[in-house]
């Protein structure tokens, strides 16, 4: 796409697709989607977003049903009907094993600032998670613009130790979503709220 009316286009034409078909996904353009991410703006240019890429099908399973069984156990602890609890975790589980690549977005705090108050702290902290989510954003963007479908869930907030054990991910990456990406098997329509709703001019 050339242009501004292309890139408009782009985003406006982006959707979260959560079914994909059986093609499985080149190298070549997980590497440019992840690269696409990379180049996101970072506070102070740190760059703290890491990803974790699962193409192995063993891998995706696994993390799912660790996943799952925190789920049953969060929803159990809530006194949740059975019948829901298996379709949450059957649904969760068939998201995240059915699509061809599931990126892990981390985020890590090792090259931000350090302060000894609590306030600018937390400020430090949400500055590392808006930056690493600019760069969730340039992936979802970048699989759009290479004919991918993809989905960002933000289950791995719930249960950030169980997907950093069964990945065996290093300590100081805190997982914040997965995002799941294939080539699409639907076309979904999409509405926002009008400019009206979400604007105020001064």
């Amino acid at each position: 796409m050339n242009g501004l009316v292309g890139e408009y286009d782009l985003l406006l034409t982006r959707r979260s697709i959560r079914r994909y078909t059986d093609r499985a996904v080149e190298r070549e353009v997980i590497e440019r989607v992840i690269r696409a991410a990379i180049w996101a703006p970072s506070a102070h240019n740190r760059q703290p977003a890491r990803f974790a890429v699962l193409t192995d099908t063993a891998r995706k399973e696994a993390l799912a049903a660790a996943m799952g069984a925190r789920l049953r156990h969060d929803l159990e602890a809530d006194h949740v009907p059975e019948s829901v609890i298996v379709a949450d975790t059957a649904r969760s589980y068939a998201r995240i094993t059915g699509a061809p690549v599931a990126v892990v977005l981390c985020l890590s705090m090792v090259d931000m600032d350090r302060y000894p108050d609590e306030k600018r702290s937390t400020n430090e902290y949400l500055m590392a998670v808006q930056s690493t989510a600019m760069a969730g954003q340039n992936l979802l963007l970048a699989a759009h613009a290479h004919g991918l479908g993809a989905c960002w869930m933000c289950a791995p907030l719930f249960c950030p130790e169980v997907v950093r054990e069964s990945l065996e991910l290093p300590d100081d990456w805190q997982p914040q979503a997965l995002i799941t990406i294939g080539y699409p098997a639907e076309q979904k329509d999409k509405t926002r709220f009008g400019i009206e709703k979400s604007v105020v001019w001064r």
